[in-house]
């Protein structure tokens, strides 16, 4: 894992109430694009999702979406993504997300974006992978979730061999930044990559 081609972002499927998430959906699709890293996502047109897939496609860059059937009306399925995968359910829809990411974003987001976060966090946690994982913190959305952490540790659930490596950035432009800094400093994939579901 030396190369940062291309980001898992989960997000909301829809916009939340303040718009400087979707505005900030929209700005990281375009560093996504302007840096010729590729984006894989849930593979919707609405909400965040829709808001960063429009983006990076807006400014020439490449889209991987990965939607199960059952969603692809609900979500209005984005047929104009580079690459669209309709997958049967929402396993092989994040194990596939998983294979052909080299690092992953939570934007915000509803429960779907904290089971897929954690479900990362927690392979990580098991050794199962190495990618990077990183929050985009805009407006103190995942502080809560930051809060539970800590209660964790401070509790000895998450101890000594259980850290998570978790990145956090409160802006938009340094997400990248700090995924590339993790990525030089990053140790080699174990061979075991995570089971399947």
């Amino acid at each position: 894992m030396n190369e940062l081609k291309r980001i898992c972002v989960y997000c909301g499927s829809g916009p939340g109430k303040n718009p400087k998430f979707m505005r900030a959906a929209a700005a990281f699709g375009k560093i996504l694009a302007d840096n010729g890293i590729a984006l894989v996502y849930g593979g919707g047109t609405i909400g965040l999702m829709g808001a960063i897939a429009e983006s990076v496609i807006g400014h020439g860059g490449q889209v991987i979406g990965v939607i199960p059937d059952f969603l692809a009306a609900r979500e209005i399925a984005k047929r104009d993504a580079t690459e669209l995968i309709i997958t049967d359910d929402m396993h092989e829809r994040k194990r596939i997300m998983f294979d052909r990411s080299d690092a992953f974003v939570a934007l915000p987001g509803g429960l779907g974006t904290l089971e897929e976060l954690t479900e990362q966090l927690t392979w990580a946690q098991l050794g199962r992978h190495r990618k990077p994982i990183l929050i985009a913190n805009i407006e103190g959305f995942w502080d809560p979730l930051l809060a539970m952490m800590a209660h964790m540790r401070q509790l000895a659930f998450i101890r000594d061999g259980l850290e998570i490596d978790l990145l956090t950035a409160d802006r938009v432009d340094d997400i990248l930044p700090r995924l590339l800094r993790a990525m030089k400093v990053a140790k080699p994939e174990p061979a075991i990559a995570p089971e399947r579901f």
